[in-house]
């Protein structure tokens, strides 16, 4: 491939902005987040929100390898720290607080696990994934101390701005307390990244593709793209087995990032293409393909197509 015959060229020589090649440079080496379990619930499951839980959502289908609630944070990190230096080689660590809500908890809670991620030498910063409607000021002020001295990410998951959609998926907010949440935390030094899923079946290629602009203008600094497949033991799945709706195809996935991507502004830092699931869990769809098998075939689309992650977007 050859990123520089026909379009722009990210850091990395990709078409599309990603986050890797920008930590390697603010950090001067490797960076890699290493995944640990802060023992949180969600507030879609204990009652504060609901019960039932968002309907596509096991957590156990992306629970980080080796994170182990029972153990306590700084040997989760420890562990985590050295199995990634033995593949990656990688010499700086961001701490991811992944599974549930990593907010859902008074700070005097929060901070000492916090604390205890960043007491490792080696460790730069936290990325704390969450949801919109489990912040506060306390917390924001909180991170907005420490990104003075770290690199501080938060994650607000969002999965669509449409809220027929979030109402079918029983996602607990609407797509205005994302935009509120994200726009308390804009002016603060906090790193802003935000998830969403493509290929809910009732939602049409135009309001897909509608989210891109809409993303572009809210201050987010990092997106993470996941593809809708369905995982065991979930609503959707349930819902799946009784009326078997359409999902989409691994072609039509790398067309609707292509499409998606050439809408988004230049500016965001790409984090994520595709979800995943481990097999035994993964009911649909199955493309018998890698995660880089995925990631090769998007930036041939956009080799072939001669275009790049910002070529559409209209800056107002």
């Amino acid at each position: 491939m050859n990123p520089e015959r026909d379009g722009r060229v990210y850091p990395g020589g990709r078409r599309y902005n990603a986050m890797a090649p920008y930590l390697r440079e603010r950090f001067g080496c490797r960076v890699h987040k290493v995944s640990v379990d802060g023992g949180f619930t969600c507030p879609n499951r204990d009652g504060t929100v609901g019960v039932m839980g968002c309907t596509y959502c096991n957590n156990e289908s992306f629970r980080p390898t080796g994170a182990d609630r029972r153990a306590p944070i700084a040997e989760q990190v420890e562990q985590g720290i050295a199995r990634l230096r033995r593949r990656f080689r990688a010499r700086k660590f961001i701490v991811y607080f992944q599974p549930y809500t990593n907010t859902h908890a008074p700070l005097e809670r929060l901070v000492p696990l916090y604390e205890s991620a960043l007491a490792h030498p080696d460790v730069i910063g936290l990325s704390v994934g969450t949801r919109p409607d489990c912040i506060d000021e306390g917390k924001l002020k909180w991170f907005e101390t420490l990104a003075r001295e770290k690199f501080v990410m938060v994650d607000y998951g969002l999965q669509s701005i449409h809220d027929t959609t979030l109402q079918r998926v029983n996602r607990g907010h609407d797509y205005r307390c994302w935009r509120e949440a994200v726009s308390r935390s804009r002016g603060r030094g906090i790193w802003l990244g935000t998830h969403i899923i493509l290929g809910f079946p009732w939602e049409t290629r135009e309001q897909i593709l509608s989210m891109a602009p809409e993303l572009s203008v809210s201050g987010v600094d990092s997106l993470k793209l996941h593809h809708l497949h369905i995982v065991r033991n979930t609503a959707l799945a349930r819902d799946y087995a009784r009326n078997p709706f359409r999902l989409l195809g691994f072609d039509e996935y790398v067309e609707l990032v292509v499409d998606f991507l050439e809408r988004l502004r230049p500016g965001i830092r790409i984090e994520r293409l595709l979800g995943e699931a481990p097999g035994d869990l993964l009911l649909g769809p199955d493309w018998g393909k890698s995660k880089a098998e995925v990631h090769r075939r998007i930036e041939q689309r956009l080799e072939e197509r001669g275009t790049y992650q910002g070529c559409l977007w209209i800056d107002d």
